[in-house]
């Protein structure tokens, strides 16, 4: 019979910022599946233009769980749709969504970022089930593959455009705050704060640009080795849920101490921020009065985005709390120490050196090992594209709508044979 929608019921939360669920559900419903929004915002709603098909919700955030299981009850929902499983009103539909028998597909930014997304079903991240699998199940499962696997791309291809659909979104989102007053962002500040961020980034782009042009020139031209520090958000979902920390400023002050007590004294460390860092919490200040604290001033610094791959061709090793970066690491064999719950803190690849020894001597993981793990993951969860530039979501779209509406997960169809081909991906450096 083929890939179809009929006789499925799709239910989409919150999506990624910009049209990507919009074009996603119009593609369902041409599949012949039944599609509904339920949206929390003025900018859910603005974004997607079909309202016979729109659910807003304005209701306390205490009775959404219950108001969720009925909903899905009431329309025969066979499937939940949602990006990133650990926002609140995620959590909850996914546990009303299991109560039922309801399938469950999360959308995510990709582990092997920036040009494919990932796309599991259950749950993502440290709930993805690759926490669960070992390497010896992945190559079996890859016994009758054999393919020419792409180099890691050295940059995210949409990020001006991811900016620029976040500050829309949390305009549309501020606009609306009066029909929406129960409303709560997932986030720990508020809306207003979160849509200045967006313009404040905007802004001060062509000056962050110069700060990271002088501090990148410093690096390359230093000749010193150095230790590479993959920062993250500190609001992230991946941080926040999934690592041993209670704030980026715990980390911080770990890692400077590790460095101080076990690197050489001839090596510096870079903490390289995350591109959509936005200065909520004062990371560059933390890491000058940590640095200053250790001894260690002169041999630090910080960078402020930037491309990733001339600093890896450089480095001595890489630490971090689990950014899904450290995939760009492993893939040229450096030594990578992470403390955090990640798809990729395998034993063959991460180290468990105590931090001072890493920094002194640390130990390089298994190279051929990391290969077919990547390969593992482009067959299955990866999928090349993006959610915010036109371009990006084309390509994404060609093929996570045929993954959605197959009988099985991603996983399960490689292992059974099943996996669908994929687009050839083309990377431009």
């Amino acid at each position: 019979m083929g890939i179809t929608g009929k006789n499925r019921r799709f239910l989409l939360l919150q999506g990624p910022h910009g049209p990507f669920f919009w074009q996603l559900g119009r593609l369902l419903r041409s599949a012949g599946a039944s599609v509904w929004r339920v949206g929390f915002t003025l900018g859910d709603r603005a974004l997607w233009p079909d309202r016979s098909s729109y659910i807003g919700w304005r209701g306390a955030p205490g009775d959404w769980p219950a108001a969720c299981a009925t909903l899905m009850a009431d329309r025969g929902i066979t499937d939940l749709v949602i990006y990133g499983d650990t926002r609140e009103v995620h959590a909850q539909a996914i546990a009303a969504a299991r109560g039922q028998g309801i399938t469950v597909h999360c959308l995510e930014e990709g582990y092997l970022r920036p040009h494919w997304v990932t796309y599991e079903r259950g749950g993502v991240n440290g709930h993805s089930r690759l926490m669960q699998t070992d390497l010896p199940e992945m190559t079996a499962a890859l016994a009758r593959l054999d393919m020419d696997l792409p180099d890691a791309p050295a940059r995210w291809g949409d990020m001006r455009q991811h900016i620029f659909w976040g500050a829309v979104y949390h305009g549309l989102v501020l606009a609306g705050l009066p029909w929406s007053r129960h409303y709560r962002p997932h986030r720990q500040i508020g809306v207003a704060a979160e849509f200045l961020l967006y313009l404040r980034q905007i802004a001060l782009m062509p000056l962050h640009r110069i700060a990271r042009a002088v501090t990148a020139r410093r690096i390359a031209t230093g000749g010193f080795p150095f230790h590479l520090v993959l920062l993250q958000l500190d609001h992230d979902a991946s941080f926040r849920v999934h690592s041993p920390f209670a704030s980026m400023t715990e980390f911080l002050a770990l890692v400077l101490d590790g460095f101080a007590r076990g690197a050489a004294p001839h090596h510096h460390l870079v903490f390289k921020a995350h591109p959509l860092e936005d200065g909520r919490v004062p990371v560059a200040r933390a890491i000058t009065a940590l640095a200053r604290q250790h001894g260690v001033a002169d041999r630090v610094h910080f960078l402020r985005g930037g491309r990733l791959a001339p600093l890896l061709d450089q480095a001595r090793s890489a630490v971090t709390v689990n950014s899904t970066a450290a995939q760009q690491v492993l893939w040229r064999g450096l030594p990578l120490k992470a403390f955090g719950r990640a798809v990729y803190a395998k034993p063959e690849f991460v180290s468990a050196q105590p931090l001072a020894e890493f920094f002194a001597q640390p130990d390089r993981p298994d190279s051929r090992a990391y290969r077919d793990y990547r390969h593992y993951l482009l067959e299955t969860s990866q999928v090349s594209g993006g959610f915010y530039s036109a371009r990006g979501r084309r390509r994404l779209l060609r093929q996570v709508v045929d993954m959605i509406l197959a009988d099985q997960d991603p996983y399960d169809a490689l292992t059974c044979g099943n996996a669908a081909p994929r687009q050839q991906l083309r990377v431009v450096k």
